[in-house]
């Protein structure tokens, strides 16, 4: 498991692909949400906007990430 540091106190699902390298494009972070790939602590989400914090898990194309 990846442990991806933020340094604000939140950030949105589809920047948080972006930042740890998953997606490349914004678009393309929309279009893994959108299409169920992504899931948020063992869940899968379909909210680009929902805001992760310290300690969730989020988990895409075989592999995790969790947020520090």
């Amino acid at each position: 498991m990846d442990e991806i540091k933020i340094n604000t106190e939140f950030i949105k699902l589809d920047s948080f692909l972006k930042w740890c390298g998953a997606a490349s494009l914004g678009s393309e972070a929309k279009m893994y949400i959108l299409d169920e790939m992504v899931k948020v602590n063992d869940e899968v989400c379909t909210q680009r906007g929902k805001k992760l914090k310290q300690g969730d898990i989020v988990e895409f194309n075989g592999e995790k990430y969790k947020i520090i």
